[in-house]
């Protein structure tokens, strides 16, 4: 009897996380908790028996996107591909990383380009984007630092034509060793230019405006 329970929660586990990463896919959720939670009210699971890890859902939605993403989504990958290269150059001065979906190959048409730039001086990336009339947004996230330890970073957000283009400011030595994966706790992976430029097609996509002032 335990082992045909057993089976029973690992099979209501499964499910839940491949409704999951339907939620993520198809509605634009990012919150892999949400998402999960989400996923357990609408199979009328309840949550304290545990839900299935970021990484369990993350394998359901990469065979999601195989299975049904097609065309569309491998041109949107692309699309969002060249705009975090076109962001990348123009931020060149900042080592800019590109981290999350968009680096994974899981981003998706309600996908954020996210970039972590890195400077000594907290101030330095406002003061470059006003100076070259980039218009952008200020969020403050919660993340888990390399350390194991919840910290509150910057974030500025730029509408690219219609692509957020987001940049998580790494400040100071501290902020040079990768943060954990939000997926399964490893670093995180981090692509320079020129790794992004290696898994783009020639295109004529038109860059970002070059700088109009000195860093």
């Amino acid at each position: 009897m335990p082992q045909r329970s057993s089976a029973r929660s690992q099979k209501l586990r499964q499910s839940i996380a491949a409704e999951a990463a339907r939620i993520m896919a198809t509605e634009g959720q990012r919150s892999y908790l949400l998402a999960k939670q989400k996923a357990a009210e609408r199979l009328g699971a309840s949550t304290r028996n545990g839900l299935p890890s970021n990484a369990e859902v993350e394998d359901e939605l990469k065979t999601w996107q195989q299975l049904y993403g097609g065309e569309e989504l491998k041109e949107a990958l692309e699309n969002l591909r060249r705009e975090a290269a076109a962001a990348m150059r123009f931020l060149d001065d900042f080592r800019p990383r590109l981290v999350g979906p968009v680096a994974e190959g899981t981003a998706d048409q309600f996908s954020r380009v996210c970039l972590q730039v890195f400077s000594d001086d907290p101030d330095a990336v406002v003061r470059y984007l006003m100076e070259n009339h980039i218009a952008f947004d200020q969020e403050r996230r919660r993340v888990r630092w390399h350390d194991g330890k919840p910290r509150t970073v910057d974030v500025l957000v730029v509408d690219r034509r219609g692509t957020l283009v987001e940049m998580m400011l790494m400040i100071g030595r501290d902020a040079l060793q990768p943060l954990p994966s939000p997926i399964d706790g490893r670093p995180q992976l981090r692509l320079a230019l020129s790794e992004v430029e290696a898994l783009l097609k020639p295109s004529g996509m038109p860059p970002m405006p070059p700088p109009r002032g000195g860093h």
